[in-house]
């Protein structure tokens, strides 16, 4: 099994009601759920590992999660409220406004002994659930018990609207990275945590200290990615029709875990030795699966049959 630890949200995405006047219209989403369901519609076992409410818009998350074939029985349901994240697209990237008090995703306890790690091939961590200090401390307890037996996957997915300390945010993510085995950021999340320094250079710093694989998405650019084998590889965006970006990052990384697994290269000491085609042709597939969210609103990455593109 393949699992996604950390936010489930709902999202209210911008729509236009029948007057044409600007609307929102709740939508499933957090960026660990969406990995999870990426995964899974693509036909990966998998699993969530988070929390989740039991209010009116937490069944909304674990009906849309079940359907999409995800694994629930390694969250946690609370009677805690669900986060909510209202979204506005500006020139052309999505910006959030987050709710986040004291809710399900929040409040999320890593149980310990309740997770099959001998089974567990590869674990994704990430995004808001590690801005603060609970759930940042949960998902370390849980990386230090998946560690010795399956791959670590990260993408800091950062909402800086979050962050009140930059400097020990900044920190955080450095940390998580230095456990990680694939590490995933989007260019505007590199600049963000890095500023203007060159990608090679931060890569390059990671594949040292013992990360595997390093990629860097670009939006429409494609996506360049930095193995400690087989070196540099840059992929192309396909061309698309865009409805919005929402969930395109996610199902990027969906995708890539998925394409990793399917070839026999998730585990880490295969993910070493992963050949430049098998590579290219997993992050071809990721970027596939992104531009093909991205023809749609919301967070809806692909499903198996909707793939036309092989590994």
């Amino acid at each position: 099994m393949l699992i996604s630890c950390g936010d489930a949200l709902i999202d209210f995405v911008p729509t236009r009601n029948a007057g044409g006047r600007e609307a929102v219209m709740p939508a499933v989403g957090g960026s660990c759920l969406n990995v999870a369901i990426g995964m899974a519609r693509l036909g990966a076992p998998t699993g969530f590992v988070g929390g989740i409410s039991t209010d009116l818009f937490g069944r909304m998350i674990a009906d849309h999660a079940t359907a999409s074939h995800v694994d629930l029985s390694l969250a946690t349901r609370s009677d805690r409220q669900t986060t909510l994240a209202f979204v506005r697209i500006v020139a052309g990237d999505s910006h959030y406004a987050f709710y986040d008090a004291e809710t399900a995703t929040r409040n999320w306890t890593y149980r310990r002994e309740a997770i099959p790690f001998a089974d567990i091939e590869a674990v994704h961590v990430g995004s808001t659930t590690l801005v603060n200090d609970r759930g940042a401390a949960e998902t370390k307890a849980l990386i230090a018990d998946a560690r010795p037996s399956s791959t670590i996957s990260f993408d800091p997915n950062c909402r800086p609207n979050l962050v009140e300390d930059k400097p020990a945010y900044l920190a955080r993510m450095v940390e998580f990275a230095a456990s990680a085995d694939l590490i995933k950021m989007s260019d505007v999340d590199f600049a963000y945590l890095f500023g203007d320094e060159p990608y090679r250079q931060r890569a390059n710093e990671l594949l040292m200290q013992g990360t595997s694989l390093v990629v860097i998405t670009r939006g429409s650019d494609g996506a360049i990615a930095w193995h400690a084998g087989t070196g540099q590889i840059e992929v192309a965006a396909p061309k698309v029709e865009v409805a919005d970006t929402i969930g395109a990052g996610d199902s990027f990384q969906a995708a890539l875990l998925f394409a990793l697994h399917k070839q026999g290269r998730i585990a880490r000491r295969a993910l070493k030795d992963i050949s430049a085609d098998e590579l290219r042709r997993a992050l071809s597939f990721a970027a596939g699966c992104a531009g093909l969210t991205c023809t749609r609103p919301g967070a809806d990455p692909p499903w198996g049959h909707e793939v036309s593109w092989s590994l």
